[in-house]
């Protein structure tokens, strides 16, 4: 019993010691931990090493440009060079990550937790409603990541969202009309984020500048 209580309690510290906010807390920061998701802002400066480390399937949203070297468990290493914006997807793994460059990097990391309850189906899609503002960059059974394009006093036709994370790439002051006639004032700033659960709205732009937000959708 005691060598089954000293394992236990050996594995338990190993999972919790490979979970990167405790081996790295300066470079990854808890923004939003809910029941369906865990986001993290992840920050490195030019040239850091992060040590081998976790992460479940996750969505990475790039608000710099990235060039990473990246270690798996195995040993293998392969290249990471990512362009600001762009969004990437990765189902669970283990590694260790180096910037390579002389620039630090952000990203912001959503890790999808398991077991949890589906979304709400929704009905008004606004991939099919307004295709030319909502770009699917990345879908799949659990997720898909959509890049909204807000022109300048752009009024959206009414949609529904399951629940998502939104990421604001720019400056963006839009205001919402909900569904029960609600309005709600959304100003933000680049590298915000947001999580909203299940609605269903209409987005108007009040800014004379194009705003982009990216939307990553739990399913």
């Amino acid at each position: 019993m005691l060598v089954r209580v000293t394992s236990l309690i050996a594995l338990a510290f190993t999972m919790s010691a490979q979970d990167v906010v405790k081996i790295s807390p300066a470079d990854y920061k808890i923004e939003i931990d809910n029941q369906w998701v865990r986001v993290l802002r992840v920050k490195h400066a030019g040239h850091a090493k992060i040590a081998m480390h976790e992460h479940p399937a996750s969505v990475a949203v790039f608000l710099t440009d990235v060039h990473e070297k990246i270690t798996g468990a195995d040993g293998v290493v392969r290249n990471l060079d990512r362009k600001a914006g762009e969004v990437g997807y990765n189902e669970a793994s283990k590694h260790a990550e180096e910037n390579v460059s002389d620039q630090p990097l952000e990203a912001v990391m959503i890790e999808l937790k398991a077991g949890v309850p589906k979304s709400p189906p929704i009905i008004i899609d606004p991939v099919k409603v307004d295709p030319e503002h909502h770009i699917v960059l990345v879908e799949n059974g659990r997720v898909r990541a959509i890049r909204t394009i807000l022109e300048p006093h752009l009024k959206s036709p009414m949609h529904d969202h399951p629940h998502y994370v939104v990421v604001y790439m720019t400056d963006l002051h839009t205001t919402m009309k909900m569904a029960d006639g609600r309005v709600v004032d959304n100003p933000r700033k680049p590298g915000d984020i947001a999580w909203r659960d299940a609605l269903t709205h209409q987005t108007v732009q009040e800014g004379d500048k194009t705003a982009v937000e990216i939307q990553v959708e739990v399913k």
